[in-house]
């Protein structure tokens, strides 16, 4: 990797929401932020999107019961996420705790100065949107998910920016991260079916955002961004990091590397060159993830075997080393031809070619076909 390209990686790691802010906004009047970012940034009014509510900061100290501890759900470098109650119509705060519509509220580190603003807005380009602290992570949400919806990507409700306060509101999913399901050792263990059933929902929603007219790179997929409501139906949060992407699969764009190690792909890590089909790979990590229960990167394990995708690719299509690391929690639970046509779809998205590796939308429709002979083998 060249000097000049910087890296910021990330270890993954076990919290619910996870982010990171090494940037800050600057202690100002939102006036002048807005001055700024309209003097400097030329995609300066594309965070201001009409479907979104803009919060004020009081309201959301009410509906969280003045950002109480009992709240919090979960919280990380980048900052605290709360529970918080609104109308359901309105989404007007709700001063009682448990009465309207829970959502989640994700409250970001302040920030230091407004030089930091200035410096950070410079890096914004009109093909691209480069997020490399807070605030362009806070930007980013509100400007990908203000704009688009889909079933398998979580709803953002609105937004706060009060002086350096950075604030996104979101829909409420009840069961957290698929995280926090499949690795902690007190966690029920999920069913094949259900795991089959995230991987199809994930799956969607990430073949969505490839799939727009200007399609957009999630950058930064990993297992802990997949978030599942009260019936296991997941949906991708986090874009922080998602960028616009090149209008074909085979091109690629060259930026600074950023993500979680053990998810990005090999290409991005050498060159900083990213593919759609870079996130293609991480979808690959977090299938492998599910079909063995075991996380794409573990300082307990020594050796080759730390990585995941080091230590299982090779036998990912050998039938009898597969039974052997498949998660011992589903054994009963699968087909066993429907468990090797998934391994060798994960293996096939974790080529070390970008070009090699399938689109989203066909992984989608792999996954739909290994779903019915699963049912039809039961």
């Amino acid at each position: 990797m060249g000097s000049h390209r910087r890296s910021f990686f990330t270890e993954p790691n076990p919290s619910t929401i996870t982010s990171t802010t090494k940037e800050y906004l600057g202690k100002s009047s939102n006036h002048a932020v807005s001055q700024v970012i309209e003097e400097e940034n030329p995609m300066a009014q594309m965070w201001r999107t009409p479907s979104l509510k803009e919060f004020s900061y009081k309201d959301l100290k009410i509906a969280t019961k003045n950002f109480s501890p009992d709240s919090l759900l979960g919280e990380g470098s980048f900052g605290r996420v709360y529970k918080g109650w609104v109308d359901e119509k309105t989404l007007a705060p709700s001063s009682i705790m448990g009465i309207g519509m829970a959502v989640g509220i994700k409250v970001l580190n302040p920030c230091t100065s407004l030089q930091d603003l200035k410096i950070a807005t410079k890096n914004f380009s009109t093909d691209s949107l480069l997020s490399e602290g807070g605030f362009q992570e806070w930007q980013s949400e509100v400007n990908y998910l203000g704009r688009h919806y889909h079933p398998n990507i979580i709803s953002l409700f609105g937004y706060c920016w009060e002086d350096e306060k950075l604030v996104l509101v979101y829909e409420f999913m009840q069961r957290g991260s698929l995280e926090n399901h499949l690795f902690p050792r007190t966690a029920v263990p999920l069913s094949w079916d259900i795991r089959l059933k995230i991987a199809i929902g994930a799956g969607r929603g990430l073949a969505f955002l490839h799939t727009l007219e200007k399609k957009i790179i999630y950058r930064d997929f990993k297992v802990s961004s997949i978030l599942l409501d009260k019936n296991y139906n997941a949906k991708l949060s986090d874009l922080g990091l998602a960028m616009l992407g090149p209008s074909s699969e085979e091109s690629p764009i060259s930026t600074d590397v950023r993500g979680t190690y053990g998810y990005a792909a090999p290409e991005y890590v050498a060159t900083g060159n990213i593919y759609l089909k870079s996130d293609v790979y991480g979808y690959g990590v977090v299938l492998l993830e599910l079909l063995t229960g075991l996380r794409a990167i573990d300082s307990n394990r020594s050796g080759e075997q730390r990585k995941l995708v080091d230590w299982l690719k090779p036998m990912l299509s050998q039938r009898k080393k597969l039974k052997t690391i498949i998660d011992v929690h589903m054994k009963g639970q699968y087909s066993a031809e429907a468990v090797f046509q998934a391994a060798e779809l994960s293996l096939k998205c974790l080529e070390s070619d970008p070009r090699s590796r399938p689109s989203m939308k066909e992984v989608v429709e792999a996954l739909k076909e290994i779903e019915a002979l699963n049912n039809k083998t039961k």
